[in-house]
């Protein structure tokens, strides 16, 4: 009798959890409709830049400026209230000061001319009627080569990974002057191209430790660190439920960021191919 209350005791606690966690969920759906929209794009660094992954592209010849056009007008659609640009909040004043004025007149010289911030954060805030810009970039050094250290390691799981990266960047067509800038911001936005960035930026670094330190590994969590602060710089942005943020970052950023996002209880992520068609 004793092992029949036991059972019996054991199966009303598993279906009280049963229904707890439906209820959970069915609640979570409620809450779901209820997040911040977010389109979350990564891109390449147009004009002259510091940063390492650079791309040769004329954002002045009138086939670049035909193809720059065509994106931002698909972007608009997703009609922003608010666009986060990759630029330092100590630098908001500057930031909204030549948004306002490109609005004014966009002839107008301004800090980001031939930058990615102005072509496409400041015409696609024109063409929606966006008031809010921000910028949330937090910079910090970090060194990312680590290939003479897992040389001296002899680091094979290091090796092994880049060369898989290698094989998988041979594969992949990036070549924007070849594909168009709408293909190559398709290519940059998908779940494989975000896996490689991650992979060759920072985890591919967490292979190459020597005995007793973490050398690579503190680098790479450097680079974490980095974009979780970029995270939390948007965090501290004032939104509510009716705003609908763009976020117009380096593609290695915006990998992180669609990895924070994607799990998140506040924000949810719209698909980028819904816009670029």
């Amino acid at each position: 009798m004793k092992k029949r209350n036991i059972a019996l005791c054991l199966y009303v606690f598993i279906m009280t959890l049963k229904i707890t966690a439906q209820e959970t969920m069915s609640n979570t759906t409620v809450h779901s409709n209820q997040k911040i929209k977010v389109l979350n794009i990564g891109v390449f660094h147009m004009g002259q830049t510091s940063d390492a992954t650079a791309t040769e592209y004329d954002e002045a010849a009138d086939k670049s400026k035909k193809e720059i056009a065509l994106v931002n007008q698909m972007i608009a659609e997703f009609k922003p209230t608010i666009i986060l640009v990759e630029e330092e909040p100590k630098d908001q004043v500057l930031l909204e000061r030549n948004y306002q004025n490109y609005l004014k007149d966009t002839s107008l010289k301004t800090d980001y001319d031939g930058n990615e911030i102005k072509l496409m954060g400041f015409e696609i805030g024109r063409l929606a009627d966006v008031k809010r810009i921000y910028g949330i970039d937090h910079r910090m050094g970090y060194d990312y080569n680590q290939y003479n250290l897992a040389q001296q390691l002899n680091a094979e799981r290091y090796f092994q990974t880049m060369s898989a990266l290698e094989d998988l960047q041979k594969h992949v067509d990036l070549d924007v002057k070849t594909i168009g800038l709408k293909k190559a911001l398709q290519l940059m936005n998908s779940q494989e191209a975000y896996d490689f960035l991650i992979n060759v930026n920072a985890d591919a670094l967490t292979y190459v430790n020597s005995k007793d330190k973490f050398e690579g590994t503190d680098e790479a969590a450097k680079f974490y660190h980095r974009n979780l602060r970029m995270y939390a710089n948007m965090n501290k942005i004032k939104m509510t439920q009716e705003d609908r943020v763009l976020i117009i970052s380096g593609a290695t950023h915006a990998a992180f960021f669609q990895s924070f996002l994607s799990r998140s209880y506040v924000y949810e992520l719209e698909s980028l191919k819904d816009y670029l068609k």
